[in-house]
């Protein structure tokens, strides 16, 4: 059962967003998703409150005072959604759990610095843990793109992906919905992003 962890010390960057997309696709797929949400604003699970019941089931996974708890006989794919400024006991459980960790970061400057300790930090905390970098609000044809694919490729770290700024997510996650939950021809832009990402994760 692997254990997807996304982590990025900085907030508003797009964790819930991956997060909730990522269980989406899983369940579409007809696999026994949990979603958790070490958040204390609790994102992750208020969306699973708006999510229609006629779309494919995902169950919200409880993570209490920074223990991850054991998931449920037969879940197959465990998504867990992080806060911003994620550290100490709280942090130590996620890495602990995780088999694979996604960082999405923004190609400012700012961001990457903000980011540049927290990167540097997962090696010495989980040796051998997988870690890929996902490219938020951002063209993959930019130059923005190529600086943080050339800072990512510093440090070691695959960039997974490049997700455009749109408002489809938006719209989408206000009743409860992914990509994968709308016909192909709506989303049709947004989908040929997730391709790396979703290789990336089951391979």
């Amino acid at each position: 059962m692997p254990v997807i962890a996304i982590v990025n010390p900085k907030g508003g960057v797009g964790k819930s967003t991956i997060a909730t997309n990522l269980a989406g696709y899983f369940a579409a797929k007809g696999h026994k998703v949990m979603l958790g949400d070490v958040d204390v604003q609790q994102s992750s699970r208020t969306w699973l409150s708006l999510r229609p019941g006629n779309l494919p089931q995902i169950q919200a996974w409880d993570v209490a005072a920074g223990h991850i708890l054991k998931a449920p006989k037969g879940t197959t794919h465990v998504i867990l959604d992080t806060p911003g400024g994620l550290k100490g006991n709280k942090l130590e459980a996620v890495l602990k759990s995780a088999d694979k960790i996604i960082v999405p970061l923004q190609a400012s400057i700012f961001d990457i610095l903000a980011t540049e300790e927290f990167l540097k930090s997962l090696f010495q905390q989980k040796p051998g843990c997988q870690v890929g970098v996902l490219g938020m609000r951002v063209n993959g044809r930019s130059r923005a793109a190529e600086q943080l694919e050339h800072y990512v490729g510093q440090l070691g770290l695959p960039v997974l992906g490049y997700l455009r700024d749109t408002q489809n997510y938006i719209q989408l996650a206000a009743h409860g919905a992914t990509l994968w939950d709308v016909a192909p021809s709506r989303v049709e832009k947004d989908l040929p992003q997730w391709d790396g990402i979703l290789r990336w994760v089951q391979s």
